[in-house]
């Protein structure tokens, strides 16, 4: 009977673990309730050494960018620079230059230096998709695979034209959403954050406190970890978010 109970509680045990390890395999790493968590806590973590590294320097621990850089990409952090003063025992488990799928950044710069992440995964998959938009308009003639014009300027991708099927991305302020690409007249190929947007003003009720000129992408910055890769800004425009050329 006791080895009976052993067996039946050893069942239950690799029952318990099995079902454990197929449940974490079921998700992205980066999308675990633990590695959310963690992610915050690594910013915490590079928040106080960049500002430590700025009282003791004066200057910011960011790499190299010009003038013609997007503004969420334009300061991206040194972890070199922080680790030589020590300020930081290990680059964050989660940054690209540990392998993993966060880069970096600080925003508000002028006023107040604050780390936020862009996620390398939306930002490659955009990469891919205007390198085929490239790739088409040198086979047409300077003609562009626009869709739908969704703003003025701004068009849903016709991958079709591309022989491609159509691609979106993984949202990082939503799980589960996908967001679509845009078209400028340019050829310049953006990630759509508009939907965001909207969820995020409807649920902060923030519509009476827009103004025209406001780049609505601060909203996202302000109530995440992440800034929206590969974007250009948005203003309120007639009761929704509109894409404005910058």
């Amino acid at each position: 009977m006791k080895s009976l109970n052993i067996r039946k509680i050893s069942m239950m045990l690799s029952i318990v673990i099995l079902c454990t390890v197929l449940s974490g395999c079921m998700y992205p790493k980066e999308m675990r309730k633990e590695n959310q968590i963690a992610s915050g806590e690594f910013v915490v973590v590079v928040q106080n050494a960049i500002d430590q590294f700025h009282t003791k320097t004066g200057v910011l621990p960011i790499k190299n960018s010009d003038q013609m850089t997007p503004l969420y990409e334009k300061y991206p952090i040194d972890f070199k620079k922080l680790k030589e003063r020590g300020l930081i025992s290990n680059i964050p488990a989660n940054a690209f230059e540990n392998g993993g799928s966060a880069i970096y950044v600080l925003v508000d710069v002028e006023t107040k230096p604050t780390v936020k992440m862009m996620d390398l995964s939306s930002f490659q998959q955009t990469v891919e998709v205007q390198k085929l938009v490239d790739d088409y308009k040198s086979k047409n003639k300077g003609q562009l695979p626009k869709g739908e014009a969704v703003a003025s300027s701004f068009y849903r991708i016709d991958f079709a034209k591309m022989n491609k099927k159509p691609e979106q991305v993984n949202s990082v302020y939503t799980r589960q959403v996908m967001l679509p690409f845009l078209l400028d007249d340019a050829g310049r190929v953006s990630i759509d954050y508009s939907e965001e947007m909207m969820r995020l003003i409807d649920k902060k009720t923030l519509q009476s406190s827009l103004t025209a000129d406001q780049d609505l992408r601060e909203l996202l910055v302000k109530e995440s970890f992440y800034v929206p890769a590969r974007s250009g800004p948005y203003h309120w425009v007639n009761g929704s978010p509109v894409p404005v050329l910058e």
